[in-house]
């Protein structure tokens, strides 16, 4: 800073030392449009460079989230397996000669409607003289069931079939 090489500032308690420019040379007009022309290039080329890794990365991140070679081979192997195992048990049921006829199928959707229905007859038959003996009985319903022995459906999970 005494050799004039290097300014001083000073605020407050601190002291800020920077080159001092007035000794270096002047850029002439040309010098600054060519420096100006650089610089624009340089920042074309740096856009260039990061649209460049831009894409390099999301390329990099759909090649990670991929699956790898080894990770497809016991994919496919799998595949072809379940195939096999499919195709085995198409066969099988191509190959079986119990097949039901359309009459055999229609009785039995018959035979379970008329069924359903009656269930659901009697159940309300039951409910109802149940539910007439409960209308003198001082207790409660719970209690009647279990003193008679009566066990419900519900009791067990039992529902009516869906009609078909």
């Amino acid at each position: 800073a005494q050799q004039g090489r290097v300014r001083e500032k000073v605020y407050g308690k601190q002291k800020i030392y920077f080159a001092d420019q007035e000794q270096l040379p002047a850029a002439s007009d040309a010098e600054l449009r060519g420096l100006d022309a650089e610089i624009a290039e340089r920042s074309g080329q740096l856009q260039a460079l990061q649209q460049s890794c831009r894409h390099m990365e999301a390329e990099l991140k759909d090649l990670n989230s991929s699956m790898t070679t080894p990770e497809i081979a016991r994919e496919i192997e799998t595949l072809r397996k379940d195939c096999a195992s499919y195709t085995e048990k198409l066969e099988r049921i191509k190959s079986a000669t119990n097949h039901v006829t359309p009459e055999e199928k229609e009785k039995v959707c018959r035979e379970q409607q008329l069924y359903r229905r009656e269930w659901r007859r009697r159940k309300r038959m039951a409910t109802e003289l149940l539910d007439a003996i409960l209308e003198g009985y001082p207790k409660s319903k719970k209690q009647f069931f279990e003193e008679v022995g009566i066990e419900t459906d519900e009791d067990h999970g039992v529902e009516l079939p869906a009609a078909t």
